[in-house]
């Protein structure tokens, strides 16, 4: 999709309390997986994180790898697939965000600050929402 999606309120308060898990992928049939701690909101229509191992998503991601971010609230049976493309940046205002976010939880400096611009925002509720794109029109919790 072409669009650009919207975080809302409900989305950042997910994304602020729970362990958001980052997907890219090495070449058409080899996906990697795993925690991002420091993933959070940069804005309304994107995600941010420090690169803090210089592992296998970041290499993913320089060669132009999609990127899914999934967070679930297990309590509530509630969640949402974050979908959209990465940058790396190492200097300008996501760079000072990261290193500001670095220094106040006793992080060593990133490697980069990679950007998350998302396209597409799934619902990941238990029930008859589960896996339906979040639109203007259905904004919201997915209850």
């Amino acid at each position: 999709m072409s669009h650009e999606a919207k975080i809302t309120e409900p989305m950042k308060s997910m994304l602020g309390t729970q362990l958001p898990i980052l997907a890219t992928v090495s070449d058409p049939t080899t996906p990697n997986i795993g925690p991002k701690r420091s993933l959070r909101v940069y804005d309304d229509h994107t995600l941010i994180y420090n690169e803090n191992t210089g592992g296998q998503h970041l290499k993913n991601i320089e060669a132009g790898s999609r990127v899914a971010v999934a967070v679930i609230d297990r309590e509530a049976l509630d969640g949402y697939r974050f979908l959209g493309n990465a940058e790396v940046v190492t200097d300008g205002p996501a760079w000072d965000n990261c290193l500001a976010f670095a220094a106040a939880k006793g992080m060593k400096e990133p490697k980069g600050a990679v950007l998350i611009h998302l396209d597409t925002i799934y619902s990941l509720a238990s029930g008859a929402k589960a896996g339906t794109v979040i639109t203007d029109e259905t904004q919201g919790s997915s209850e």
